[in-house]
């Protein structure tokens, strides 16, 4: 049935309104200076080494006891400051499950910075670590991107050196931190960094387009 000739005039007005005032709203957001910067963040690695107790650390002050495996993608938002601008950090925390390989495949790509976490007491997570960085790679997540190599519980007892978690991290081109998720040492400071480097990352690539 064809549609009258009114009807599609205001079907064109109210589209074109519907454009315009979403462009303004876009344009009002790109020049706002009080808009917060959106960075979005990964925390990747194997099963167990304590992704998600390093952000919740970070983000609340505390250490949870009782171990809950990540069911596909956990998510979290925190604001934060950097370099006297306003950021909000988005927190996609990775299961390190095989059976959710599908499901967080679909979160490498647009990301500005990544927290690659091995556990020391665990040295099967420390061979892991390229395995992860391969998939990353190919389910489209930058070669360039700003990495932080986080050697976690360090209050336990050791099977990986320090020297070697800092020889791969050198190798590699990464940052690198010992951390424990329980006792909270170093937790600030590795986000403090990564989130500096994953904002100027973020704005290189701003400039490039």
């Amino acid at each position: 049935m064809v549609e009258p000739a009114k009807q599609q005039q205001q079907r064109r007005k109210s589209s074109s309104s519907s454009s315009s005032s979403f462009e303004e709203q876009r344009q009002k957001k790109a020049v706002d200076p009080n808009s917060p910067i959106r960075i979005k963040v990964l925390s990747l690695g194997s099963r167990g080494v304590g992704k998600s107790c390093i952000i919740k650390r970070y983000c609340e002050g505390r250490f949870v006891q009782k171990y809950i495996s990540t069911v596909g993608i956990d998510y979290g938002v925190k604001a934060v400051k950097v370099d006297g601008k306003q950021v909000r950090v988005n927190f996609w925390d990775l299961s390190g499950r095989a059976e959710f390989f599908e499901i967080r495949n679909e979160f490498y790509k647009d990301t500005q910075g990544v927290i690659l976490v091995y556990d020391v007491s665990d040295r099967r997570s420390f061979e892991d670590l390229e395995d992860w960085l391969l998939e990353a790679s190919r389910f489209g997540m930058s070669r360039d991107l700003p990495v932080v190599l986080c050697a976690n519980k360090i209050d336990k007892v050791r099977r990986v050196s320090e020297e070697e978690g800092r020889a791969y991290a050198t190798s590699r081109g990464f940052s690198y931190f010992e951390t424990s998720a329980n006792s909270g040492a170093n937790i600030a400071d590795l986000f403090d960094l990564l989130f500096e480097k994953a904002l100027d990352y973020s704005n290189s690539v701003k400039e490039v387009f």
